[in-house]
């Protein structure tokens, strides 16, 4: 994975920019970290929420962190506004999985929509990548439309999977 992500440069488009995250977002990716209805959405063993020290998640971000996944941050020119990941790159089959997670006061503006166009469009332009996958749980009606707005389709509906909790998440799974 670490090879796959070495030479990743910050992305831009329209007014939309991902790039490494420094210890100067810290305080607002500990925000994002720390928020109930953010963390609802999402499994409770994402790379943020692996330390409570926030400088040592950023610290790891792109060391430990890369043996599995890459991690930007998102920004407006408002500034920090949520995640954008990229993981479980498999070669063989020229396959990763998205994921992202945003502050609630960037929600309903349309970022999570270009994060995700961004992401897709570095993916098939600059890299070997083949199959793109994503997960929402069922009850994330917002992320299910921004991954129709980017042209993925969902291809299994309501299937459990391990996301930490005691019990199966109920999840769609989507492909592009």
């Amino acid at each position: 994975m670490k090879e796959f992500f070495d030479s990743v440069p910050p992305l831009h488009d329209g007014g939309i920019t991902l790039r490494r995250i420094t210890r100067e977002d810290a305080s607002a990716l500990a925000e994002l970290a720390a928020s109930p209805n953010v963390c609802r959405y999402l499994p409770t063993f994402l790379y943020e929420k692996k330390y409570t020290d926030i400088y040592r998640v950023i610290d790891g971000l792109y060391s430990e962190c890369l043996e599995e996944s890459l991690i930007l941050g998102a920004f407006t020119d408002e500034g920090f506004c949520g995640l954008a990941e990229m993981y479980g790159y498999r070669e063989p089959i020229h396959k990763i999985s998205l994921g992202y997670r945003f502050l609630e006061r960037c929600w309903g503006k349309g970022i999570a929509t270009k994060v995700l166009g961004i992401m897709v469009d570095y993916l098939y332009t600059k890299t070997d990548v083949e199959i793109i996958t994503a997960s929402t749980m069922i009850e994330n009606t917002a992320s299910a439309r921004v991954l129709m707005k980017n042209g993925f389709e969902m291809v299994v509906h309501a299937a459990g999977e391990d996301w930490g909790y005691g019990s199966p998440t109920i999840a769609d799974k989507w492909i592009r």
